[in-house]
């Protein structure tokens, strides 16, 4: 084989490649997912067995299908009790509050919805900001900043509890972030009643959570690392870094589950690698 010719192939593998790559990569950011986590625990009331909540974080003000049509179809396969938005629906580089609440006035028709804050809801200005509340709050949404509601079934209940997420301290450093989520915790813990499911947009905070004896924690934030590499995960994290120790799935400490959502939508990195946009789906058990 000439040199030439053994150059052409080469360079004709090298493009098969690279477009096997380039179309791999956009159908994995375009291709939902439903990923479905049963958690399992002796305090869950009997009512409350199989009892499924359908997890939305980190959307990002992405639209899968015209009016994110293709997001509310998976929604609604999932069959949710109750569906949690768990932070970042829009997105603080191109906020558009209008693709967000036309998402939520969708979802609420499918199940009742809980809203809580992550960081990028933190960076909007604060006009948008209040804006996005009162819209959502106006679609039946339920805000919970730093709340916790009774979820009841036959006489029985949970409860759910939702906080702010910790940017907001305006005076707050990095390393205070712990301090600040342990504070809101410890007083919303004092009024919880039987099983707790808490929904905070930070995962790196997983020890507070499991300080505070919380029984399941919804999360999200991590973006499943970015690119994700088989038998590794994820490659980085915001607040976490490379190789990220919270970066999607399920984590145990103690008493306390955690499951961090790979998300939905991207932000300052506009594309993922190996790491489908998810709705998590968590069923309760025994």
């Amino acid at each position: 084989m000439s040199h030439r010719k053994r150059k052409t192939i080469i360079l004709l593998v090298f493009l098969v490649a690279l477009i096997v790559m380039v179309i791999w990569t956009a159908w994995g950011n375009t291709a939902l997912m439903i990923n479905e986590i049963t958690i399992t625990s002796d305090k869950i009331p009997q009512s409350f067995l199989g009892y499924r909540i359908a997890q939305i974080s980190d959307l990002h003000n992405t639209e899968f299908g015209n009016n994110n049509a293709n997001l509310i179809e998976k929604l609604k396969e999932c069959k949710p009790d109750i569906i949690v938005f768990t932070g970042d629906l829009v997105d603080s580089n191109h906020t558009n509050i209008d693709v967000s609440i036309a998402f939520a006035e969708k979802a609420i028709q499918i199940a009742p919805c809980y809203f809580v804050t992550g960081n990028h809801e933190a960076k909007i200005d604060k006009s948008k900001y209040n804006e996005l509340l009162d819209r959502l709050a106006d679609t039946g949404v339920i805000v919970l900043q730093n709340e916790s509601v009774i979820l009841e079934k036959d006489h029985e209940s949970i409860t759910l509890l939702g906080v702010q997420d910790p940017s907001f301290q305006a005076d707050r450093l990095f390393d205070e972030e712990p301090a600040v989520m342990n504070s809101t915790l410890t007083e919303l813990m004092k009024e919880a009643n039987g099983y707790t499911v808490l929904l905070s947009h930070r995962p790196e905070l997983f020890d507070t959570y499991v300080l505070n004896k919380v029984d399941l924690v919804l999360s999200g934030h991590a973006h499943g690392g970015q690119f994700r590499l088989p038998f590794v995960g994820g490659i980085v994290a915001p607040d976490q870094g490379q190789f990220p120790k919270y970066d999607a799935g399920l984590y145990m400490g103690n008493d306390t589950s955690m499951v961090v959502s790979r998300g939905l939508g991207n932000s300052i990195i506009p594309f993922r690698v190996n790491n489908r946009p998810e709705i998590v789906v968590v069923e309760l058990s025994r």
